[in-house]
């Protein structure tokens, strides 16, 4: 019986842990603006501005800039990073809807003709994860 009480309370904590994505985005050009991340959690949802899980941002600066993502449940997650150069919290395009600003994704690669799929970015969260993105 007190086996089984201890388990009833640990279980719940470890159902809704919470984790920390912790990302890293390489090559970032300069220290203009900041870097804004996008954690997306389907397909459907992918790349839909509505549809984000949750955003982060720092300030940009040459090399390489660290963010953390708090508070994700354990879950497939695919993410968007944009260096937002001048800093109007856009995604700025082109008249043909092609960033003007360096644009990268979790895993996948921007292609000829558009980005990457879902499936192509997703990774498994469990438990704290640490994402190595090259902007």
């Amino acid at each position: 019986m007190r086996r089984l009480t201890l388990c009833a309370l640990v279980m719940p904590v470890w159902l809704f842990s919470q984790n920390t994505i912790s990302v890293k985005v390489h090559n970032v050009p300069s220290e203009d603006g900041k870097i804004n991340v996008a954690v997306y959690d389907s397909d459907e949802s992918f790349l839909k501005f509505d549809k984000v899980v949750k955003t982060g941002s720092a300030e940009a600066h040459e090399g390489v800039v660290a963010l953390k993502l708090e508070d994700m449940p354990a879950g497939e997650y695919a993410l968007a990073v944009f260096h937002d150069e001048n800093d109007n919290d856009e995604l700025d395009t082109n008249w043909l809807g092609i960033p003007t600003e360096k644009v990268a994704f979790s895993k996948g690669k921007m292609k000829t003709f558009g980005p990457p799929k879902y499936r192509e970015c997703v990774f498994k969260v469990n438990s704290d994860y640490e994402i190595n993105i090259e902007l």
